[in-house]
């Protein structure tokens, strides 16, 4: 065995076995149903319920009471963004994140904003979410240097093996999850449920507390004084909200018919959520529960609630308890996974990112934006020091930008079509409701916790802002001068609209000639410019041309069995226009195509069909050059044509490539 083989026995063991494209049921056995996607998608976010509601409890202070006024406007703003988004899921059933939204209803430039800071936001939920169950799982042991260490361990090692996961695919970094959701959502459920039942003779009392506490308040601080603390606090528990935009940015996974499945899924994991945060918040009081040192508010909250118990079955309990809270916002993580890429990806394919990361693995996972995903996330983890005050600042920021402009979009957009909608002012209301709860939420974060954490979050975004525009100017600056490429092959002579088909009559075959075999990559003045440079360098040495195509599947084509087979169509169009040139020039021509997610493994493959037909081949293949080309070009444009010349040296077959400069 071989290094190469070795690697893949490896890669497959760690990863799994590539899947087979030409399987007509690839699409139906990747997608998720509802369930797992509240699983998948929605775990982001009814995780929130174990930082967000704490978050905007402490903030209250001393007047823990009014909580159940920021309890209730937190459950109305969950059901009013909820929906927003169910409207963004109808409106866009391929897919309508944040970008996307930004991007086609407001303008490119304002999308690639939102695009920027839900790329941010999606590391940070990786890391918010490790962090933040590490800390829930720590809570069960005494708080010292050594398990701080422990910990630290922990939640960089879940960080590795959540990025392995998802190499794998959606669907495997899933199921693996289920019965832990399932045990923290009955726990939870369990929590709230015995609660209030065994408190019904107090509520009387509460309801006289927090009259009380109100009526204090306003002696204290006075209207406008009470009014800003409760905003406060309601703006500090941000981070509840996080994670409802997952479905709408994931429907590309979900399981057809789309848009019913994320609605079903947007309400199961709105209920939840809903339920979960008025529960939690309810406790709170009914338990007086005070921030420790070493341990998260729901983690007191479990301690007090099982104090009367004995000793055995309330530790049961809470290690039960909080094992399935560490463990689903392990499973939030996945969000980062999952719909990071995805948008990076989305990014990518309008050239506002590198190319590279729209591409797929032969696992059909975008492999470039996991990694990357992953690895911005453990350097997060590690200069924070995992801490969820801290993280939860910089993540409710950057979520609340793309909540914005998401929902400023979708106003826009009914605002226009109001003649055209008859439901447009129920629908532009939802929207406008939900556009100034955002825009307070982002405004309240930006300013109070701008020295705490606020202002890198907004530069960091503002950094990757600078960088997309920078690399969109790249690539059209490099398609401007392709484009002189083909009116140089049109200046010529060579009438490229009007080589459509191959009806132009073969000459005879003869195998054993010698053959020019050409990469290409559509018919274009790349493609042309190489054939033509051939032809001029060893004018009446080839008697057969091949050409050969590669249509890749990346992740703006591997969306549905109709997008594939306009990918196999266009391929087979485009290699077919060479053919039919070639005829009419009078030599004998042929192509060959194939999909692939790996154009270096697809085209070696097809290279070896074509040598075996034709001993006296010699390969061909043209690469762009720039004048001023640097390491950052360089990452930019893949460099396919040297890796496939590599392959070919080693099965002895030679390969030319002829330099292109633009």
């Amino acid at each position: 065995m071989n290094l190469r083989e070795w690697f893949g026995a490896v890669k497959d063991l760690a990863v799994g076995r590539a899947r087979n494209l030409s399987d007509k049921r690839i699409f139906h056995k990747l997608s998720l149903i509802a369930f797992f996607a509240w699983v998948g998608l929605g775990a982001d976010g009814l995780s929130s319920s174990c930082y967000g509601p704490p978050e905007a409890f402490l903030a209250l202070k001393d007047h823990v009471y009014l909580s159940l006024l920021v309890g209730l406007a937190t459950v109305v703003t969950v059901f009013i963004i909820s929906a927003s988004y169910s409207q963004i899921i109808e409106l866009f059933p391929t897919g309508g994140g944040g970008y996307l939204v930004a991007s086609k209803l407001l303008s490119p430039g304002v999308g690639v904003v939102s695009g920027s800071a839900l790329l941010i936001d999606y590391v940070l939920t990786i890391t918010l979410s490790i962090a933040s169950g590490a800390d829930a799982l720590f809570s069960l042991l005494p708080e010292n240097d050594q398990s701080y260490k422990l910990m630290m361990m922990v939640k960089v090692t879940g960080v590795c093996l959540l990025m392995l996961l998802n190499l794998r695919g959606a669907k495997e970094a899933v199921l693996p999850w289920v019965p832990i959701f399932i045990t923290f959502v009955l726990t939870h459920a369990f929590v709230i449920v015995y609660a209030i039942i065994t408190h019904l003779g107090v509520f009387p009392e509460v309801w006289h507390h927090t009259t009380a506490d109100m009526a204090s308040t306003h002696s204290e601080l006075g209207w406008i004084g009470m009014a800003l603390l409760v905003l406060r606090a309601y703006s500090m528990g941000a981070g509840t909200y996080t994670g409802i935009e997952a479905v709408s940015n994931g429907l590309p996974i979900l399981r057809e018919p789309r848009v019913q499945t994320g609605k079903r899924t947007m309400r199961y994991m709105a209920v939840s959520l809903a339920v979960t945060v008025a529960g939690l918040f309810i406790g709170y009081l009914l338990y007086g529960v005070t921030h420790e040192s070493g341990k998260t508010l729901n983690a007191v909250l479990f301690d007090r609630l099982t104090a009367s118990w004995p000793h055995g079955a309330a530790f049961t309990f809470i290690l039960i308890t909080l094992v399935s809270e560490a463990a689903l916002l392990f499973v939030a993580a996945q969000t980062g996974f999952l719909d990071g890429p995805r948008v990076l990806a989305n990014m990518a394919a309008d050239r506002w990112m590198p190319t590279r990361f729209a591409s797929l693995s032969d696992r059909l996972v975008t492999h470039n934006g996991i990694l990357l995903m992953g690895g911005f996330s453990l350097v997060l983890m590690i200069s924070s020091g995992g801490s969820v005050d801290f993280l939860v600042v910089l993540y409710s920021i950057n979520v609340f930008i793309t909540f914005t402009l998401s929902q400023l979009g979708m106003v826009r957009h009914w605002w226009q079509e109001r003649c055209n909608v008859p439901t447009w002012r129920q629908k532009i209301a939802v929207n406008g409701v939900g556009c100034v709860m955002t825009t307070f939420i982002l405004v309240m974060l930006s300013v109070i916790k701008f020295f705490e954490g606020g202002w890198v979050t907004l530069f960091v975004t503002g950094i990757l802002v600078a960088a997309a525009f920078w690399v969109k100017r790249h690539y059209k600056q490099t398609q401007n001068q392709l484009q002189r490429l083909n009116e140089l092959v049109a200046a010529a002579g060579i009438d490229t609209a009007s080589i459509k088909s191959t009806d132009a009559p073969a000459p005879a075959c003869n195998p054993n000639a010698r053959t020019a075999v050409f990469l290409v990559n559509g018919f274009n003045g790349l493609g042309l410019h190489t054939l033509l440079a051939v032809v001029r360098m060893f004018p009446k040495v080839y008697q057969n041309f091949v050409f050969l195509q590669v249509g890749v599947v990346d992740a703006g084509t591997f969306k549905g069995a109709a997008e594939m087979e306009n990918l196999r169509e266009h391929s087979r169009r485009e290699v077919n226009r060479y053919v039919a040139y070639m005829r009419q020039e009078g030599f004998y021509a042929e192509a060959h195509f194939a999909l692939g997610t790996d154009v270096v493994d697809e085209a070696a493959k097809l290279c070896e069909t074509v040598a075996q037909r034709f001993p006296q081949a010699q390969f061909f293949a043209g690469q762009l050059v720039f004048q001023d080309e640097n390491l950052l070009t360089r990452w930019l444009h893949n460099h396919t044509v040297f890796g496939l010349q590599r392959r070919l040296y080693q099965h002895g077959w030679p390969m030319l490539i002829l330099p292109i400069q633009v």
